[in-house]
C-alpha cells in the first residue's frame, strides 16, 4: 500500500505492506484523510532540523540515547537512531473510509461499515489502516467522507469546549481561528455563548464570521486586550479558548488580560507556558490544559485494548466525542463547506505539502483521497530477489521493535555466512519495510501466516512482544519450522503446557531455543570455566537493579506479563545453567506495597534450591537509583568467591581466570553462535527443553507467591494471635 512518510523536512510517498486486521481493531481502506495543517507541519519542520538542534528541543530522549550508548557501544546505537530516522515517520492522524476486515474479537462494526478513525501512529495517511475499535465511530449515511475525515481536529475542539463549561450567554474569546479555531467558535454558538474570534490572518477572521462569528478581531484593528474588554461592558470575558500555535508566551499573557475576575482560560494549542503571577492571581483565573481527543487518550488499556470508560460515569471519553462532532456536522451544527476544498490524490501529497509551507495564503484544510488500486491490500512486499547460498539458515525476523532492530538484526547480518535473513514481519508495514530496507532483506510482511507457508523458511526469530510468544511459537512449531522466541517462553502455564505437550513423544520435533542469552555471556562462560570440577554446592546471591517503571507501561500490562515473568525469568535459566542442577523448591517475597506506585513484582526476593543442593537468590528491586549499575552477582564456592559485575567484569577471588569488557556483553551474539551450532550438527540443543520449561515454570512459581504472599502473611498472623489466645486460656 502507498502511505505517506516524513523525513529531513520533507514529505514523500512509499510502498509498504499493507496492515492485518488486529484482533481487537478494525481494518479500514481509506478514503480520505485529513492534514493538520499545525501539527504536522511542525513535525514536517522538525523532521528538517539538525539532529543536534532535535536534541535540544527532545532532551528525554538524548537521554535515553545516551544510556543505550553506555550499554550497547556509540557505533551500534547510532546506526540505529540515523537507520529510524533516514527511514521517514509516519503522519496523519485523522481519517475517514470503509470496514474491509473486523477483528475477531470486536463487536458492533461490519465489513462495509462507513466509518471516522483518529489517532498519531494509527489514522495515518496511508491506503489501509488497522484501528483500535475506541478510535474508530460510525459516520452518519448523510456526511460525505470529506468531513468526516476531520474527526480528530473536531473531537480536539469539542474537549477543548468542554473544558470551558460554556453556559448560555457567557462571552468567550477564540485566539487563533485555524481549523481548531474555527471548529471551536462554532461549538460555542452552538452552546449559546457570544463569541469573540481573533487570528493574525484577516482572512481566517473572514471566515470565521461567515460560520457564525459573533465579533471578529483583526490583527489591525488595535488592542486584542481593549477590544475585548470595551465589548464586554468593562468586565473582560468569561473565557478564552487559545487554538493558537506560538512558541511566544505573549498569547497567554494576553488571555489573561481580557478575561474578567474568576474567568477560565483554556489552552488547547501549542503555546509557550511562561505566565505572570501577576496576570492571574488578583483575578483568581482558573488555567486549564485541554488533553487532545477526550477521556481516554494516551490511556493504553482504552485506546488498544478497547477498555471503554462507563458512560454514567465518564459522559465524553475522546470516542463519544468524535461520534458527537460527526452528528454535529450531519446536522449542519457545525459546518466546513467553505473551508473544504478539493482533495489532493496520496500522490499529489508532495504538492499539497508545499502548498503548506508556501509564504502565500494556506488553506484551513487539506485532505488527501485514495483512489481504489489494486494490491493496495497485499500484507506481502517483495524489495529484491534473496541470495542463493547453500548451508545458512534462512530465517524470518518476525516482530522489528526496538530490541529487535538494535539487537538481533545488527548480530544476524554480523554473522550472515551462519544466517540468510529471508523475510521481517512486523505489525506495521512500515517498520517491516523499514528494517528490511535498512537490513538488505528481501522480503517485508505484516501477516505471521506468509512466514509460516514459505518453504524457503528454515527458522523463525519472534520478538513480538510478549504475550504472543507461545501462541506464534506453536504455530510455527506445527508448521515444521523451528522457532528462536524471545523471553518469556509463555506467560501462562496453559501456554508452556502445549508447548511441552507438542514435544512428548515427537523426537523429530523441531528445535526450539528460548532467547535466555545470558547464560551464553562472556562473563558467565568465564564463571562456569572457574568452577569446573567443583566438588561443593553454589551457593549465589543475585542482585538485579531494575529501575522504577509506571504501573501503566506495557510491561505491567498483558502484553508484558509483569517484570518477574517478563524478565526476572533470564536470571532463572541462569541460575540453571551455572548449578547444571534442576530446581525442586522455590521461596518468594515481595515487599507488600502501600499504594499503587510500586507492583509486587517490583521488589521481591527468590529463593531457589537445587537438586545438588545449591541455593541461588535473586533480589529484584526498583527501589534503587538507575545510575547504579543494573546486575551483579556474588558466587560462592570451594573456597572461591566468583563476582559477575554488570556483565562487564568477573573477578575471581581464591581462583584462577576473569574477564572484563567496555561494554555490556550479555549473550546476545553467542546465543546466535550457538543457536547456528546445534542446527548445522543437529546435536544438542543450545538449551535443553527441559530447562526452557523449568525456569519458566519457576517463574510461575515465584508469581503466585508474590500474588498469594498478602494473604499468606494474613493468615500467619492470624495463627499467631490465636496461639497467643490459646496461652492466655491455659495461664
Amino acid at each position: 500500500m502507498k502511505q505517506l512518510l516524513v523525513r529531513s523536512g520533507k514529505v514523500f510517498v512509499k510502498e509498504v505492506p499493507a496492515p492485518v486486521v488486529g484482533s481487537k481493531n478494525v481494518l479500514v481502506r481509506v478514503e480520505r484523510s485529513c492534514v493538520s495543517v499545525g501539527t504536522e507541519m511542525a513535525g514536517v519542520k522538525m523532521s528538517g532540523l539538525p539532529l543536534y538542534r532535535r536534541a535540544l528541543k527532545q532532551p528525554h530522549h538524548v537521554k535515553r540515547v545516551f544510556q543505550l550508548m553506555r550499554d550497547q557501544g556509540f557505533a551500534r546505537v547510532y546506526k540505529q537512531v540515523k537507520g529510524k530516522l533516514d527511514s521517514g515517520l509516519p503522519t496523519g492522524y485523522s481519517a475517514a473510509g470503509t470496514v474491509v476486515a473486523v477483528g475477531s474479537d470486536v463487536e458492533g462494526f461490519a465489513v462495509g461499515d462507513r466509518v471516522a478513525c483518529a489517532g498519531a501512529g494509527i489514522a495515518n495517511h496511508a491506503e489501509l489502516v488497522d484501528v483500535p475499535v475506541n478510535l474508530c465511530v460510525s459516520v452518519p449515511a448523510s456526511l460525505p467522507f470529506d468531513a468526516a475525515a476531520t474527526v480528530t481536529l473536531g473531537a480536539i475542539a469539542l474537549q477543548g469546549v468542554r473544558r470551558v463549561q460554556p453556559t448560555l450567554g457567557e462571552t468567550v474569546v477564540v485566539i487563533g481561528l485555524g481549523i481548531l479555531g474555527q471548529i471551536t467558535a462554532q461549538l460555542l454558538a452552538a452552546n449559546g455563548c457570544r463569541v469573540i474570534g481573533t487570528d493574525v490572518d484577516s482572512a481566517r477572521v473572514g471566515t470565521a464570521i461567515e460560520n457564525g462569528l459573533d465579533i471578529g478581531i483583526n490583527p489591525q484593528d488595535g488592542n486584542l486586550v481593549e477590544k475585548v474588554i470595551k465589548l464586554t461592558d468593562g468586565h473582560g470575558a468569561d473565557a478564552v479558548v487559545i487554538t493558537a500555535a506560538s512558541s511566544s508566551s505573549e498569547i497567554l499573557a494576553q488571555a489573561f488580560q481580557a478575561c474578567r475576575k474568576k474567568a477560565r482560560v483554556v489552552i488547547v494549542g501549542d503555546v509557550g507556558l511562561n505566565m505572570s503571577r501577576s496576570d492571574i492571581y488578583a483575578k483568581e483565573i482558573d488555567v486549564l490544559i485541554s488533553c487532545s481527543y477526550g477521556p481516554g487518550r494516551y490511556d493504553l488499556a482504552y485506546e488498544e485494548e478497547g477498555t471503554d470508560y462507563p458512560l454514567p460515569y465518564v459522559r465524553w471519553t475522546e470516542n463519544r466525542n468524535m461520534s458527537e462532532y460527526l452528528r454535529l456536522l450531519a446536522t449542519r451544527r457545525v459546518r466546513l463547506d467553505n473551508m473544504i476544498e478539493e482533495p489532493f490524490s496520496i500522490d499529489q501529497a508532495e504538492e499539497a505539502y508545499r502548498r503548506l509551507a508556501g509564504d502565500g495564503a494556506k488553506p484551513l484544510l487539506v485532505l488527501l483521497k485514495y483512489p481504489p488500486r489494486e494490491g493496495a491490500s497485499n500484507p506481502v512486499l517483495r524489495l529484491g530477489e534473496p541470495a542463493r547460498i547453500d548451508g545458512r539458515i534462512r530465517i524470518a525476523l518476525v516482530g522489528a521493535g526496538g530490541f529487535a532492530q538494535g539487537v538481533h538484526l545488527p548480530n544476524l547480518m554480523e554473522l550472515k555466512d551462519k544466517f540468510d535473513l529471508r523475510a521481517v514481519v512486523s505489525r506495521t508495514g512500515l517498520s517491516a519495510q523499514s528494517a528490511a530496507e535498512r537490513f538488505g532483506v528481501p522480503t517485508a510482511a505484516t501477516d505471521f501466516r506468509a512466514a509460516l507457508a514459505d518453504p524457503e523458511i528454515d527458522l523463525v526469530l519472534i520478538a513480538t512482544r510478549h504475550d504472543l510468544h507461545a501462541e506464534m511459537t506453536l504455530e510455527a512449531l506445527r508448521a515444521g519450522k523451528h522457532v528462536f522466541v524471545e523471553k518469556p517462553t509463555s506467560m501462562t502455564e496453559e501456554g508452556l503446557n502445549q508447548i511441552e505437550a507438542f514435544y512428548a513423544g515427537n523426537p523429530a520435533a523441531p528445535l526450539l531455543m528460548t532467547g535466555f542469552n545470558r547464560r551464553f555471556s562472556p562473563a558467565v562462560v568465564a564463571m562456569k570455566q572457574a568452577m569446573a570440577g567443583r566438588t561443593s554446592p553454589l551457593i549465589v546471591n543475585y542482585r538485579m537493579n531494575a529501575g522504577y517503571i509506571p504501573p501503566d507501561h506495557w510491561v505491567h500490562g498483558p502484553h508484558g506479563g509483569g517484570r518477574n515473568i517478563g524478565e526476572a525469568c533470564h536470571i532463572y535459566d541462569l541460575f540453571n545453567a551455572i548449578t547444571g542442577s534442576e530446581p525442586v523448591e522455590v521461596h518468594a517475597t515481595a515487599i507488600v506495597p502501600g499504594g499503587d506506585y510500586w507492583r509486587r513484582d517490583d521488589n521481591f526476593v527468590a529463593t531457589i534450591r537445587y537438586a545438588d543442593g545449591s541455593v541461588c537468590t535473586l533480589t529484584y528491586t526498583s527501589l534503587g537509583n538507575k545510575s547504579f549499575p543494573k546486575e551483579r552477582a556474588d558466587v560462592f564456592v570451594d573456597g572461591k568467591v566468583i563476582v559477575l559485575d554488570d556483565y562487564k567484569q568477573l573477578v575471581v577471588s581464591g581462583g584462577k581466570g576473569g574477564w572484563k569488557s567496555l561494554t555490556m556483553e550479555k549473550g546476545q551474539i553467542e546465543e546466535l553462535k550457538a543457536l547456528a551450532e546445534a542446527f548445522h550438527q543437529k546435536g544438542r540443543w543450545p538449551i535443553s527443553l527441559a530447562d526452557q520449561i523449568s525456569a519458566t515454570r519457576v517463574s510461575f512459581a515465584v508469581e503466585r507467591q508474590l500474588r498469594n504472599d498478602e494473604e499468606s502473611a494474613s493468615e500467619i498472623t492470624g495463627k499467631q494471635q490465636d496461639e497467643v489466645i490459646q496461652l492466655v486460656r491455659e495461664f
